[in-house]
């Protein structure tokens, strides 16, 4: 998508600091952080959402979920934990029509999130 933020810095059109990147993900420090540690993890290919994520290819969503712990490990939140979290639509928070989950943590995080 032309007009996606996410889908730019993919491409490198808008800078990220980048934490990890794959054939199929892209993984990012968050610029407004909510955590310590505030990372988004984005597939490469464009989705708009998690109401979509049937049409991501399975092993682009098997490698999300693989790489999501050693990305906690990586950044010292395995041990005490860490949020995963993806907003989907308006009323759910997604402010960026791209599917993408946040990984939070070096905090306690409180709940109800808000």
């Amino acid at each position: 998508m032309e007009n996606c933020i996410f889908c730019k810095i993919i491409k490198g059109e808008i800078p990220a600091k980048k934490e990890y990147e794959s054939d199929s993900i892209f993984v990012f420090h968050d610029i407004t952080p909510q955590a310590p540690i505030h990372l988004l993890i984005i597939p490469k290919v464009h989705i708009n959402s998690m109401n979509d994520i049937a049409s991501l290819d399975p092993k682009v969503t098997e490698e999300i979920f693989k790489v999501i712990p050693k990305l906690a490990e990586k950044n010292g939140i395995h041990e005490k934990g860490y949020r995963l979290v993806n907003n989907c639509g308006s009323y759910g928070g997604q402010t960026v029509g791209h599917l993408h989950f946040h990984l939070l943590g070096g905090r306690h995080l409180q709940w109800p999130p808000g």
